[in-house]
């Protein structure tokens, strides 16, 4: 959707800069050759007037001769507004809207959110392709990303692991590199999508301190897809899952554990598919106390 959305919007910019770039260079001294030579014509039927109402005649033909057609009018009108949302959504920030419960309690379904696009480097819009390498996701970060299954689709989770990384995740208990990542209770979260409380837990990532949702006490199927790029270095256990990240890729995790599907089914993030790092929360309709950032 975000990607349609994208191609749509550069489609419009080339469109109204062409138009642009026409009038600017040719078609405005065409109008105003055409506006002279108008005033010029009326020269006899302005002779005997008084001067007031002759130069009013004369700017009246100038302006209707001058005029420009209203599809040049809308165009160039339209092309710097254009221009700005396109440099904006490409180069610094990206509005997003959470479909899902995938990541509460971080984030909710509703949310409207603001991506980071230059944090990690910055992309030619549209392709994708990095041209600039600024920085690298780090653990604990929320990012969206292109879904590894469906690249027109956009998803959000948290990066647990970076490239090179062993990634463990059994009896609900969640290992990096073979050291366990401690989570402490936090209190009961009321999950809408299952109408129940589920266990809030506190847990660190790198240097993020986040909550956590967790059923210990439910069981979890890995119905893993078995032919998604780097499959062989994955082993999926009767209780859990365990992966060596590639090079150039990332394993994402939703922060509700019991209630996401993330790289546990689907496989590895890789770093062309990545969008942006998910900072702040703009806007929630239905609850608007929750502006702000977001860890």
């Amino acid at each position: 959707m975000s990607w349609d959305f994208a191609l749509i919007l550069f489609v419009l910019l080339v469109l109204t800069g062409l138009v642009w770039c026409l009038d600017f260079f040719h078609l405005r001294a065409r109008r105003r050759a055409a506006g002279v030579a108008a005033m010029a014509a009326t020269a006899a039927s302005v002779a005997g007037l008084d001067q007031a109402e002759g130069l009013r005649i004369r700017q009246e033909a100038y302006d209707k001769a001058n005029r420009a057609p209203w599809w040049v009018e809308y165009c160039v009108s339209f092309f710097p507004v254009i221009l700005f949302v396109f440099a904006l959504r490409a180069f610094v920030v990206e509005p997003f809207r959470i479909p899902s419960g995938s990541m509460l309690p971080t984030l909710q379904d509703g949310d409207l959110i603001l991506v980071n696009k230059f944090q990690y480097g910055i992309r030619l819009p549209v392709i994708d392709k990095k041209v600039v390498d600024i920085g690298v996701p780090s653990r604990g970060d929320v990012i969206v990303f292109r879904y590894p299954v469906d690249p027109s689709v956009d998803y959000i989770k948290r990066v647990v692991g970076l490239p090179g990384d062993v990634v463990q995740y059994q009896n609900k208990v969640l290992s990096i590199n073979g050291q366990e990542v401690k989570h402490v209770r936090d209190g009961d979260f009321f999950e809408p999508d299952r109408s129940s409380y589920v266990g809030r837990y506190t847990e660190k990532l790198g240097a993020v301190e986040h909550n956590i949702l967790l059923n210990k006490q439910a069981g979890q199927d890995y119905m893993a897809i078995s032919n998604y790029p780097y499959r062989d270095n994955c082993e999926y256990l009767g209780n859990g899952v365990r992966c060596t990240v590639p090079a150039g890729h990332y394993f994402m995790m939703g922060d509700n554990r019991d209630n996401s599907l993330d790289s546990r089914y689907w496989g590895f993030v890789p770093d062309r598919y990545i969008v942006g790092r998910a900072f702040f929360i703009w806007m929630n309709f239905s609850e608007p106390s929750r502006i702000g950032r977001f860890h």
